[in-house]
Formats: C-alpha cells, structure tokens, sequence
C-alpha cells in the first residue's frame, strides 16, 4: 500500500517563497502521476499543479501558473512544489496525491497535507 507524506509547508510572508515535498513510502512513485490540491478555510479543495507518470507534461490552475513549479524526482521516491511570490490568498493546507494509473484524472492515493500561510 502506497502512502505519501508531505512537508515543507510554514509561514512566510507574502512575497516569499516556501518548496513543498513529497514523499512515498511502502512503494515507489514510478508510473504513477503526481499532484498537488489545497483547501483553504471554508472552501473546497482545488487543483494546483500535476506532473505525469514520466515527468514530461505538467498542468498549473491559473491561479498559480509562473508563480509555481512542480517536479518530481523518481530515483528519489519524491515530488516538489516550489512555490513563489507567495499571495495571503495561497494560504491553505496543500495535499500531495498520486494516480496509479499515470493518467492524472483521478487521484487514489492521498497524504496528510501540510499548512501554508501567507501573511500580507
């Protein structure tokens, strides 16, 4: 059974930059496509970023899109979200997630999440 774990997450100022990680333990992440959602208070959980199975195609929301960066490093086991030009508005708790079937669509495997907040 795959489990991720995420961290980095803190507080910063807006403006600043934080890099958020993931890890998978009890598997590894090859094959699998990789994302990051968050949910702020009082709100749904919404898309951020995601990288496919073999890291050649990546999707941002619009919200994020030239602020953020996702990678992942398979011979690390490990996925990043490299978060610049942080706005009071990227504040929420941001969850890694993985889609075993590599296609991004449905994401099956789900961490903890880690605290961003970004104060104005």
């Amino acid at each position: 059974q795959l489990h991720v774990v995420e961290s980095g997450g803190g507080s910063v100022q807006a403006g600043g930059s934080l890099r958020l990680s993931c890890a998978a333990s009890g598997g590894t992440f090859e094959n699998y496509a990789l994302g990051w959602f968050r949910q702020a208070p009082g709100k749904e959980r919404e898309f951020v970023a995601a990288v496919s199975w073999n890291g050649g195609s990546t999707l941002y929301a619009d919200s994020v899109r030239g602020r953020f960066t996702i990678s992942r490093d398979d011979a690390k086991n490990a996925m990043y979200l490299q978060m610049n030009t942080l706005k009071p508005e990227d504040t929420a708790v941001y969850f890694c997630a993985a889609d075993s079937r590599g296609l991004g669509n449905d994401f099956d495997y789900w961490g903890q999440g880690t605290q961003v907040t970004v104060s104005s």
